[in-house]
């Protein structure tokens, strides 16, 4: 077993030892907040903090406060049959998967069955999402990266007013949580990004939301602040939980134990079989997500930007620009289709009409990236006390909002650890609401 800073020799100190297993957004924030609270951490992960392996390193760097309206609304349903026919549709479902995605898809359509539960979950995600922004830009500049978190709103654009009153519920949901937006006409929408096609003619700009302009480098920074604020890096897969009675006495890895008091579950998408060893089996699956990255772009955005017609994400970020998005039935571990990121692409140079006078157009140069989102069939995380021990906590689950939502859910993490009362309650969030 290797360790980052000197093994486990910590002589007489009594703190209690908590292993957080998962060096995600999630993860590393849970151990930040468990240090604050003065407990001692060990960091558990198999692979570097923020490499590509990692769900928050491609995702649309987000921090949409306002991102509370769940996947599944009402009439979802109806849908199903496109997201099976199309393989490349903006929700898709791999055929090979179906039987082992279904007992999910239906919870999912569940979820959002009517407005009155689509609203219960938005009143939930808000109490995650209110403030991440402000949180984001504390633990950033904490972890010495406050350039990484700009908090200059996002945009959503519409080509029609038809096409906005198709998005209606989502708006009234996200009023009713305290949402505020401004409304750009078709002129101010030009003003503003005069590089966007022109046939977006009405934009919607929330002020509240910010985003990451380097998730991947933002959560490494994360974890090299974890460690130089005292915790110890474990590098190494977590595989179950030694326990007697309810107490737990240590975590089990692939190279030994790690003898401790408590433990959170911070794993994303790998968290389910830690969950079902803890007591709790819970219905974890993926939202695979992809995106292109267009390193020598000249045109883009002003603001972050989000397109109806697209379902897609475009904004800066250090290493260009940066198109994100698709949702991707197929499990963990079937190959990525990378003509998913293609249609990404195409978008992308359909959004900014510009590219096509550049002298490389920016069409031939870009990257591309898979990453999957651990989601819950209802759209909220796991956040609370396993069943089988209080000792271990489960923190995963995130789907669209993982990155966005995991400065405030490391902090309710590291308060249970710490045996202390959560700042938020956690009834919805509660792992044993699938029994």
């Amino acid at each position: 077993m290797t360790v980052a800073r000197s093994g486990f020799s910590f002589g007489g100190d009594e703190r209690r030892h908590v292993v957080v297993i998962g060096a995600g957004a999630v993860g590393c924030a849970t151990a930040i907040e468990a240090l604050r609270a003065g407990l001692r951490v060990t960091l558990l992960e198999p692979e570097t903090p923020g490499g590509p392996h990692a769900t928050s390193y491609g995702n649309a760097g987000w921090l949409s406060s306002h991102s509370v309206v769940p996947p599944a609304l009402p009439g979802a349903w109806r849908k199903v049959p496109g997201w099976l026919a199309d393989p490349l549709g903006p929700l898709a479902v791999r055929w090979r998967y179906l039987p082992r995605a279904l007992p999910w898809l239906l919870r999912y359509l569940a979820s959002g069955w009517t407005e009155a539960r689509v609203q219960r979950t938005a009143d939930a995600l808000r109490t995650l999402l209110a403030d991440a922004p402000a949180l984001h830009a504390q633990l950033a500049a904490e972890a010495g990266v406050p350039q990484l978190i700009e908090r200059r709103g996002l945009l959503h654009a519409y080509r029609s007013r038809a096409e906005f009153e198709d998005d209606a519920l989502g708006w009234r949901v996200r009023g009713r949580v305290g949402v505020q937006w401004d409304e750009w006409s078709a002129d101010e929408l030009r003003r503003r990004e005069p590089d966007l096609d022109a046939r977006y003619t009405l934009g919607i700009f929330v002020p509240e939301a910010g985003h990451c302009r380097d998730p991947g480098a933002y959560v490494a920074a994360l974890a090299r602040h974890v460690v130089d604020a005292g915790a110890e890096r474990v590098f190494g897969r977590a595989t179950g939980f030694r326990t007697e009675g309810s107490r737990l006495r240590a975590v089990l890895t692939n190279d030994g134990e790690i003898a401790c008091d408590a433990a959170a579950i911070c794993a994303g998408a790998y968290s389910g079989p830690l969950a079902a060893a803890a007591g709790s089996p819970v219905p974890l699956d993926t939202e695979r997500g992809y995106h292109v990255v267009i390193d020598d772009a000249t045109v883009g955005p002003r603001t972050p930007v989000m397109v109806a017609d697209g379902k897609l994400i475009a904004h800066w970020m250090d290493g260009g620009l940066r198109a994100a998005g698709q949702v991707e039935i197929g499990g963990l571990d079937a190959e990525p289709d990378w003509r998913r990121a293609e249609i990404l692409h195409r978008h992308l140079l359909s959004m900014f009409p510009a590219f096509a006078t550049t002298e490389r157009g920016g069409a031939k140069t870009f990257n591309h990236w898979l990453g999957r989102r651990p989601s819950m069939p209802d759209g909220l995380p796991c956040i609370g006390p396993s069943a089988a021990s209080a000792d271990i906590v489960l923190a995963f689950g995130h789907g669209h909002v993982g990155l966005c939502g995991s400065a405030r859910t490391g902090r309710l993490a590291a308060q249970l650890l710490a045996g202390s009362e959560p700042e938020t309650p956690l009834a919805p969030f509660d792992p044993g609401r699938f029994k």
